[in-house]
């Protein structure tokens, strides 16, 4: 699933600035413009850190957890997840995008004049959130080097200091999709549609977060996923690892219902609660996820 190590070539980064992507991450107020803006239905995620909740969209969301899930795959602390999507953030808005400045594309905005991949590749989010990492950890002494320094290390970006305006909102998303602060991942979403194409959970948390048969089973709307294999057996870690995650891709895998340890989210309430007396909490360790059925 990663992509082969690659040292980035100079220029290898974009420069969006002259397009509507780079202008909104430029002045930073536009990059959520719609998220929290009140419409009827409007849909949204939040990270909770210190107090404060950060927005994402559920398209933002879901590449986020990406990003972050990457991290933990290759077994890179937190701060990795922080420089990606702070990154990915500056770049792209954090949305997978076909166009950008000269041949730039997705994510990160990578171009394949600069040896980044082909096009089919760099919009593969997969292989480009593989690539940034396969740069990232070629840049010495990156894990203790500012964020914006160490994002610039690998995009070689005309601004680059941008990327610092991003870092509060991508370590709030980072440290919560890595599985610290339970229950400080939120999404408000509309109810589930059974007619809508939804990706299937166990595929996406194999792309995401690795884990594979061995590691989820499904029954009917129901999957169990055993957090073991994350973290090197932390078990609250890994279980709020899956469990945010599963909140933030609720949107794409039609998820209707959470559980960790005697918490719950729902799609309906957004939010989590504890369960009650009489209802069942998974063992430890596990999430439990209730999907919507397909019609028909």
């Amino acid at each position: 699933m990663m992509s082969t190590r690659r040292r980035p070539a100079p220029g290898a980064g974009a420069v969006v600035a002259v397009l509507a992507v780079g202008a909104a991450a430029v002045t930073g107020t536009l990059l959520y413009q719609g998220v929290k803006d009140g419409r009827p239905g409007a849909q949204e995620c939040t990270a909770r850190l210190d107090g404060t909740e950060w927005s994402l969209s559920t398209v933002q969301a879901h590449n986020a957890a990406l990003i972050v899930g990457t991290t933990i795959q290759r077994s890179l602390p937190a701060r990795a997840g922080t420089i990606g999507v702070a990154t990915a953030l500056q770049e792209s808005q954090l949305v997978n995008i076909d166009y950008g400045d000269r041949d730039s594309l997705g994510l990160f905005q990578q171009r394949p004049s600069q040896g980044w991949g082909t096009p089919d590749e760099i919009l593969d989010p997969v292989y480009s959130t593989g690539a940034f990492y396969d740069g990232l950890v070629e840049v010495e002494g990156w894990p203790t080097m500012a964020v914006t320094d160490a994002a610039q290390a690998v995009q070689r970006s005309a601004f680059p200091t941008a990327y610092a305006q991003h870092e509060s909102r991508a370590r709030a998303w980072a440290s919560s999709l890595t599985g610290h602060s339970p229950g400080s991942v939120t999404c408000t979403l509309r109810p589930a549609d059974p007619a809508t194409a939804h990706v299937g959970v166990p595929e996406r948390l194999d792309r995401d977060l690795g884990l594979g048969a061995d590691a989820v089973r499904s029954t009917g709307a129901t999957v169990r996923v055993d957090t073991a294999g994350l973290h090197e057996g932390d078990t609250d870690r890994g279980t709020w690892t899956v469990a945010h995650w599963a909140v933030a891709t609720a949107n794409a895998t039609g998820a209707t219902e959470v559980r960790a340890a005697d918490q719950v989210w729902t799609r309906e309430s957004g939010t989590w609660s504890t369960l009650g007396a009489d209802e069942d909490p998974p063992r430890d360790g596990v999430v439990r996820i209730r999907v919507i059925q397909p019609a028909g």
